[in-house]
């Protein structure tokens, strides 16, 4: 189909229309053969009002479901009030946000920056890191993802998307991922930061022992490297604990935090401990709509329900459920912890995720391709973990 446009003029006169073949939104990602139009806790609706379980979560953004009417009517409030004005002014609403990100997160977090994105909440980290130490290379580990921004994707482990950009990219040494005898063999002590997911969600789900968790912590310690947690899709109540931080034990000096934050407004934060915080001055970081009273209103209400719905302790059992009721006979592993799963189906991970989607279920691929990735609403209903898990036995029944 061709699209007629209008080619910008330098004055008032009639623009002649142009011809193009081009979609007027620029395509990323394959899109789902139907276009979605409203949501309902761990449901989404296409355009004939089919209902879909969604176990995806809008690429585990929807931590409180679809739509949640306490978080709803926090935003529509909100903009009743005040829609938008930037940290040239203080806002009791972005005030009060802060607090309760630092109440919810691990006790050695002190201080909050707002942004907008996980990628911009981890190219600052990395910034923090250079400009406090002094040091201009990184670590980070084989399979990560991080973001496309510049320092972000740096530390991104994904040749196709440095192409193009490689003299761009800030030096980074890659280590195997939970390798304790790499870890011990590394030199830390020209590194900047070390920056990590708790669990490597694109990479498949992969995690890693925690004793490995306690040993970075120390080797960043004797090496004077800041340590980043990516906590990007590992947060906000997802792996049964408010952070993979505490899940793990371990303190992080700075953790970067997106998706599930404010349940779909977009929102990023870092959060960084007292010695890293009071380092910083007015002006070193910046950002003209991160904290925005829309964003700041959404977090607020997401802790809310989080906390009273008691969503963390709920993703805990059905992760447990899925992990012990899943197919063998289909998956044969199932990796992560929480709501955020992985399901090792091999040589049929794609047959698998056709399946469900034709049953009105909605999963997400990976970089391996073996592994379905499970990342639905914290909100996630038991009548939907039944679906899920009829629908594996029927495929397995399939052969």
């Amino acid at each position: 189909m061709h699209i007629m446009r209008l080619m910008p003029t330098a004055c008032s006169l009639p623009r002649a229309p142009v011809t193009s073949s081009l979609p007027a939104l620029l395509p990323t990602y394959p899109p789902y053969p139907f276009p979605l139009l409203r949501g309902a806790g761990d449901r989404v609706f296409d355009a004939e009002g089919n209902a879909y379980l969604d176990f995806y979560g809008g690429h585990c953004v929807c931590a409180t479901g679809h739509a949640h009417p306490r978080v709803a009517e926090a935003i529509a409030a909100q903009a009743r009030e005040l829609i938008f004005y930037s940290t040239a002014a203080r806002l009791p609403v972005r005030d009060a946000a802060a607090e309760a990100l630092l109440a919810f997160a691990p006790t050695a977090m002190a201080s909050a920056f707002f942004c907008n994105s996980g990628a911009e909440a981890n190219e600052n980290a990395l910034k923090v890191a250079a400009k406090l130490t002094g040091r201009h290379s990184f670590v980070a580990f084989r399979g990560s993802f991080h973001g496309r921004t510049l320092l972000a994707l740096s530390a991104t482990d994904d040749p196709k998307l440095h192409h193009g950009y490689e003299s761009l990219l800030a030096p980074v040494d890659f280590l195997p991922f939970g390798d304790g005898e790499a870890l011990e063999q590394a030199d830390l002590g020209q590194a900047a930061a070390v920056i990590v997911e708790p669990i490597q969600s694109m990479a498949g789900v992969r995690t890693a022992d925690p004793a490995w968790f306690r040993a970075l912590r120390k080797a960043c310690d004797d090496a004077g490297a800041l340590l980043i947690f990516d906590e990007v899709q590992t947060g906000f109540g997802r792996l049964g604990t408010p952070f993979a931080a505490q899940y793990y034990g371990v303190d992080p000096d700075l953790m970067s935090l997106a998706k599930g934050i404010a349940s779909g407004v977009p929102m990023g934060a870092l959060l960084m401990n007292e010695a890293v915080a009071a380092r910083l001055g007015t002006g070193d970081l910046g950002s003209t709509f991160g904290g925005g009273p829309l964003a700041s209103a959404a977090l607020l209400a997401t802790l809310e329900v989080i906390r009273e719905e008691r969503l963390a302790e709920r993703a805990a059992r059905l992760g447990q459920w899925i992990r012990d009721a899943v197919d063998p006979s289909v998956v044969t592993r199932v990796h992560g912890e929480g709501l955020l799963l992985g399901l090792r189906v091999p040589g049929r991970a794609k047959a698998l995720k056709t399946f469900l989607q034709d049953r009105r279920i909605l999963v997400g691929g990976s970089h391996d391709p073996e592994v379905l990735r499970l990342m639905p609403p914290l909100t996630l209903t038991d009548d939907a973990v039944r679906a899920l898990l009829d629908a594996i036995r029927d495929f397995g029944g399939k052969g």
